[in-house]
């Protein structure tokens, strides 16, 4: 499998170039960076850093969405971070989530999402496009400069059924938010074939992981690092904590007291989970922890798992990006 890391803009440029630099020369594979308007800094402006600070690493949007961002001017924005860093971007896009709400908007139909794929890939071509799209227009729209490639990977950011199914049809590769347990993963993974069949396809998209959490041999601090990000799917993604083992009351009261967004406002509803629950969503504990992961993870075909790190000091994320680059460069 592939490795990767993914970050908030949440750091100072230095010690974001600094993370970023030290990823890529302790060995991952990739660097995927959230957009969530007003939470962090400007996403593609760190892109930009991470692509002069580094020289191997595929760097993706995890993940830009088409209502904050004119899908056209997402795929100039993603295509000029593919010519700064000659050629190693990824376009990753998803519906979009909490963050929406502060501007006054909801997340994209798929309708919207698909649509905005199509626009991006016709674009990178250098085709000129007048469309009336399902939720947007283009008019004689060409990019007036030539694209590195035209082909960029496209992946979609997939929970959900629907998510997951279009992401089997059109996307080059899906990331994937369904917590770490087999269960759970078979579920994603089923739904994302159902598009694939549906397309007609001859392959699934690549998909990669995202294991939220702290690699620690303490792992009564790992554990609480991680508590956060369980509890974000009894609201996102409900079907896998069924899957993972929660009653459906329980659910009901975390999504009560949390109703998605910024991890760390989850901190009250995470109380309530049973830490076994925890430790199926999301990682926590040490190597022997992370390594039951990837065995999983490979079972199952996966082709990548990426690493966020969250909870604790600047100082211990870092700790747990390269606990991990140290445990997948060993056999």
């Amino acid at each position: 499998m592939r490795s990767g890391v993914a970050l908030q803009p949440a750091y100072d440029p230095d010690t974001f170039g600094d993370i970023v630099q030290k990823s890529e020369e302790w060995g991952l594979d990739e660097l995927w960076l959230t957009d969530s308007s007003l939470h962090s800094r400007y996403s593609y402006s760190y892109l930009t850093i991470a692509a002069l600070r580094t020289t191997r690493m595929t760097l993706g949007t995890a993940v830009t969405n088409p209502v904050t961002r004119h899908p056209a001017l997402g795929a100039v924005a993603i295509s000029t971070i593919d010519e700064i860093s000659k050629g190693r971007a990824i376009y990753g896009i998803g519906a979009g989530d909490r963050p929406l709400e502060a501007l006054g908007y909801k997340p994209a139909r798929l309708a919207l999402l698909e649509d905005s794929i199509e626009a991006a890939r016709r674009l990178w071509t250098g085709e000129s496009v007048s469309w009336q799209a399902r939720g947007f227009e283009l008019d004689d729209a060409h990019m007036r400069f030539p694209p590195e490639r035209p082909d960029i990977p496209v992946y979609i950011s997939a929970s959900g059924p629907k998510t997951l199914e279009l992401a089997g049809r059109v996307a080059d590769g899906v990331i994937l938010l369904a917590g770490l347990h087999p269960d759970g993963l078979r579920y994603a993974l089923e739904h994302i074939d159902r598009g694939v069949d549906m397309a007609g396809r001859s392959e699934r998209p690549q998909i990669s992981v995202f294991a939220y959490g702290q690699i620690s041999d303490d792992e009564e601090a790992a554990l609480a690092s991680a508590r956060t990000i369980a509890a974000w799917f009894p609201q996102t993604a409900p079907m896998y904590c069924e899957l993972a083992g929660l009653s459906k009351d329980l659910i009901e009261k975390v999504r009560a007291l949390y109703a998605g967004g910024e991890f760390q406002e989850a901190e009250e509803a995470a109380k309530l989970l049973p830490d076994e629950f925890v430790y199926r969503m999301a990682l926590a504990g040490g190597e022997a922890t992370v390594r039951e992961h990837i065995a999983t993870l490979e079972g199952l075909g996966i082709d990548s798992m990426t690493v966020f790190p969250i909870g604790g000091t600047v100082e211990s994320r870092f700790s747990t990006i390269q606990a991990y680059a140290d445990i997948v460069s060993q056999p």
